[in-house]
């Protein structure tokens, strides 16, 4: 994929938008903030970060894939689609017992919030059945639950609340005007329309974004401003890297400069200033030194195990290694 065209942003409104919120981020003034000197842009996002989080305090979420492969969704990035010779394949869904054993695991590792997603582009009833009973599963151990399943109605999202999820993760994955090139099986309005149920149903919203697809910082912009201007913006904001994965359309986009992530990280922070940031994939190929920037820059949350649905993670030791060099803490789940 060659890197995009810069080109005016049409933020586009959720299917049921919440009242106005007083200040909406224009794309030009995220950009302004990502044209800032790197010194400058760190201290504004920590001085936000401070106002409103402890700055030594990291939150521990666990992913676990409970549905692998086979998923129908051309998104270029993933090797879980159908469309992509990855060797991935496709698994049936986890039982309760299997998922009960990683939520223990990641509980003793310190995990507090425990995450399951599934290769799906929407799930049917009898999937949907079996993952709220996962989602008991996780609350019975003490964990938040958060799920990522591809697209709900509103009655779905209905049903995950009664089972009692937390969080719900749908990415926007990049900006409006981008998408297009990233995935064709689906559109920006239909990633809208799910995160809308998911407010309404009063789960809170986990959503971000990958960088690193080609886009320009233009298009860094356009993807922060879509999230901050959601009303509210979410929960939780992963910021992903990309993982270059062989037989993926993405496989061969040049590295971005780990700088322009730091400073995707910071403005996410100073544009949604009381979300938890979360570094999400692409830690196992980042330096320890950019983490450690990253969590200067506001990141509060890691995915913190050895996998990320198929990618590989930053290992746990090598975490807690980090953190502990660091000074930071983090919150164990109590059962």
């Amino acid at each position: 994929m060659n890197a995009a065209v810069e080109s005016p942003v049409t933020l586009h409104r959720p299917a049921k938008p919440a009242p106005a919120q007083t200040d909406r981020w224009s794309v030009a003034a995220v950009q302004d903030l990502l044209d800032l000197p790197f010194p400058e842009l760190l201290h504004r996002a920590q001085t936000v970060h401070r106002e409103h989080h402890d700055p030594t305090h990291m939150e521990l979420a666990t992913l676990l894939s409970i549905k692998t492969g086979g998923c129908p969704e051309d998104c270029g990035y993933c090797p879980q689609s159908v469309h992509h010779e990855t060797g991935v394949a496709a698994s049936k869904m986890m039982t309760a017992e299997d998922v009960r054993e990683a939520v223990l695991g990641a509980k003793a590792a310190g995990a507090s919030r425990f995450c399951m997603g599934a290769a799906w582009r929407a799930p049917n009833d009898r999937d949907l059945e079996k993952v709220e009973e996962l989602v008991r599963v996780v609350k019975d151990e003490g964990l938040e639950a958060c799920c990522t399943l591809g697209m709900l109605t509103g009655d779905q999202a209905q049903r995950l609340k009664g089972a009692g999820l937390d969080y719900y993760n749908h990415n926007l994955d990049t900006a409006p005007e981008l998408y297009g090139n990233v995935i064709s099986t689906r559109d920006y309005q239909d990633r809208l329309d799910t995160l809308g149920h998911v407010r309404e149903a009063g789960i809170s919203v986990c959503s971000g974004g990958i960088v690193g697809m080609g886009e320009s910082r233009a298009g860094r912009a356009g993807l922060i401003a879509q999230l901050a201007n959601l009303a509210p913006y979410p929960e939780s904001v992963p910021i992903n890297h990309l993982v270059k994965v062989p037989g993926t359309p993405l496989a061969d986009e040049p590295a971005l400069d780990p700088l322009e992530f730091v400073r995707t990280v910071a403005v996410a922070r100073i544009t949604m200033p009381k979300a938890k940031v979360r570094l999400s994939a692409g830690r196992r190929q980042m330096h320890e030194s950019t983490q450690a920037l990253c969590f200067l820059a506001g990141a509060n949350s890691i995915f913190y195990g050895d996998k990320l649905l198929v990618t590989g993670n930053a290992d746990v030791e090598a975490d807690q290694d980090l953190l502990q060099r660091m000074g930071m803490h983090t919150t164990r789940a109590h059962a």
